[in-house]
């Protein structure tokens, strides 16, 4: 990081990155991210590419924070998870009191590949769970068994400190009593960290088309809502912070590296599909695996979008992603970060829905209501 960089605040130049693995033993029916499966021949020449693209850093840029997602970043075997990770900590090394998270599928993590994670500087594991309901899991296409989660999250212990999970509701079929089932059995392996997530058919994934033929029955949304509510009561009885809409965690838990997101800070992003945000510019790679191959090995870029904010749009998307924190936003770092009042440019929005029961407004910070939890989505609409 040059002098000049290092200077400048994290909202525009970052000090986190996401690195994007696209491979999959199976594409899910409700998974929308950019994920190839049955692909693995194309891993290694992946992985010679991602090693390109970094290296258009010029020189090794230190982050807090990193995320390994995907796709499955665990379904690399342990040479190829090494390869990697060496060319992650070249060119993206940590600073003091770093975070990195992996994402894994339950039944794609052994011995072997949980020492090649640690000794890169791996101390975070979020593990795609989703229901502990073979039934359940049938439904989501996921290739794990109950059984995996625990036995993953033993094997994870002995070196990586801390373990998210990854569960799911509003999978059709599923009662209010399998959800209760699903977070207590997620709480007795003792994550640090849960996220609850509703599932939402994305167009033109099998989940979406098994919906438009009526092969499938979504649950109603009272009965969503009741799961939602449910999660965050046994949670929080538990012990566990909500600090997102989806999020909880143990004290000193949360993740880090999503809360640069939830703050609408910069990051960096490399890999197919990835998104990064430096110096108030959106990029987006190339979706295409192939298409990311070619041009990146030919020395061009993997940019698909690229967008240059303005000043009040930058502002009013930072208002938009701040009101997902259950702290809400606060004027003060508000105004330091978009040199725009909050409530210059939403107050009387604000006000309607403070009286809404929606908000809650205590003149420093403005935050989501438990009621406008369950609308989060409208309210932040409303807003805009």
């Amino acid at each position: 990081m040059s002098v000049a960089t290092e200077l400048l605040p994290s909202w525009l130049w970052p000090r986190a990155a996401y690195v994007h693995v696209p491979f999959c033993a199976h594409h899910c029916g409700y998974c929308d991210f950019a994920v190839v499966a049955g692909q693995d021949h194309l891993i290694d020449l992946y992985l010679e590419a991602l090693d390109v693209e970094l290296a258009t850093l010029q020189e090794p840029q230190p982050v807090q924070t990193l995320f390994l997602g995907g796709g499955t970043p665990t379904h690399l075997d342990a040479r190829q998870l090494h390869r990697l990770l060496t060319s992650i900590n070249r060119w993206l090394p940590f600073e003091t009191g770093h975070e990195f998270t992996v994402e894994a599928n339950p039944g794609t993590l052994g011995e072997d590949k949980i020492q090649v994670l640690a000794d890169h500087g791996v101390n975070r594991v979020s593990l795609g769970a989703q229901s502990f309901h073979p039934n359940l899991l049938r439904v989501l296409e996921r290739d794990h068994d109950p059984g995996d989660v625990a036995r993953a999250v033993e094997r994870i212990k002995t070196r990586i400190q801390q373990v998210s999970l990854d569960l799911i509701f509003g999978v059709p079929g599923q009662t209010l009593n399998e959800w209760d089932a699903d977070l207590r059995s997620g709480l007795e392996l003792a994550p640090d960290h849960l996220s609850t997530y509703g599932l939402t058919y994305e167009k033109g994934t099998r989940l979406w088309k098994q919906r438009q033929r009526h092969e499938l029955q979504p649950l109603s949304e009272e009965a969503e809502l009741a799961m939602y509510a449910r999660g965050i009561d046994l949670l929080e009885a538990a012990g566990f912070e909500q600090y997102e809409i989806s999020s909880f965690a143990r004290r000193g838990k949360r993740c880090r590296h999503n809360q640069v997101y939830w703050a609408n800070e910069a990051y960096f992003g490399f890999g197919v599909g990835a998104a990064r945000y430096v110096q108030g510019r959106r990029e987006l790679n190339t979706r295409d695996l192939q298409g990311y191959l070619r041009k990146v090995l030919s020395g061009e870029s993997a940019t698909f979008q690229s967008e240059q904010l303005g000043p009040e749009e930058r502002a009013r998307e930072t208002m938009a992603v701040q009101l997902r924190r259950v702290e809400g936003i606060r004027r003060s770092a508000f105004r330091l970060q978009t040199d725009f009042e909050l409530d210059a440019l939403g107050g009387e929005a604000i006000a309607r829905h403070v009286d809404m029961g929606l908000l809650a407004d205590d003149e420093v910070s403005v935050c989501l209501t438990r009621q406008g939890r369950y609308v989060a989505d409208a309210v932040i609409e409303g807003l805009l």
